[in-house]
């Protein structure tokens, strides 16, 4: 019989979650320190904590649809969106970081850099948004990183998950035209197909907080360096603002003007 509570445990809270070995992963490179290292290593590093999960969810969701399920896809991506609106938020703890703050360290970064992210590359792909050249572009990948970004090159996206729901419903979608008619369909029925309606706007919900991340993320940079070339080598805010515009699912803003 096993036993819980204090009496009898195995596992404590530090050691469940491996804080000591958490906590030590922050180590900043500046020498004096430079106060506002710490904060810039910690959201980072976050972030990458929340790109993990929101990994694990959209992949649990585009699975799913692959099945032919709709409400758990709903509930992964509703959980996404939430992360989501945190990963904006957390925007504001950078800006309490001030340029010169910023400046006391960031020669160090050189040459990483956020471009690098292969995370966040890897959720972009499995939403949609596929760049098969970013993957040959991108300067410091480790061989798992690689594979892993390949790997979501060649799978399936959110998107056919979708698609396989609507054919797994009975709608044509064998062209753009007969998948915005599905969706047009799908929209003016709610009656009757209020699943698939619920899970279109969980993928657009899912896209706009996408596009709100990259804005927010544009407005952060040009505070902290305004015009200044990224440390990675790319051209900095000019860079971003060019990727303001992508979207994942298209045809889903599409069907707002076919309704």
């Amino acid at each position: 019989m096993q036993s819980f509570g204090e009496q009898g445990g195995r596992l404590t809270y530090g050691s469940y979650l491996r804080v000591p070995e958490l906590l030590a992963q922050q180590v900043p490179q500046s020498s004096p320190a430079a106060h506002d290292e710490l904060l810039f290593i910690t959201i980072h590093q976050a972030y990458e904590l929340w790109f993990q999960l929101l990994l694990h969810e959209l992949a649990d969701a585009r699975d799913r649809m692959l099945a032919g399920e709709s409400y758990l896809p709903r509930v992964r991506l509703e959980r996404c969106h939430v992360v989501e609106q945190l990963l904006v938020q957390q925007v504001d703890v950078i800006d309490t970081m001030t340029p010169q703050d910023f400046l006391a360290f960031r020669t160090l970064l050189a040459p990483a850099s956020g471009f690098q992210s292969s995370q966040f590359r890897e959720i972009e792909f499995i939403s949609g948004l596929k760049d098969p050249g970013f993957v040959d572009r991108l300067r410091g990948l480790s061989p798992a990183e690689e594979a892993r970004l390949r790997r979501r090159l060649a799978e399936p996206t959110l998107w056919d998950g979708y698609l396989a729901l609507l054919a797994a419903h009975g709608f044509a979608v064998g062209s753009d035209d007969e998948v915005l008619a599905a969706l047009v369909a799908v929209a003016r029925d709610r009656e009757r197909h209020g699943a698939l309606w619920d899970l279109a706007e969980a993928l657009i919900a899912h896209d706009q907080a996408w596009s709100l991340w990259r804005a927010r993320h544009v407005l952060m940079a040009e505070r902290q360096i305004g015009a200044k070339p990224g440390t990675g080598g790319s051209a900095g805010s000019p860079y971003l603002r060019s990727r303001l515009d992508n979207r994942f699912y298209p045809a889903l803003w599409s069907l707002r003007a076919a309704l």
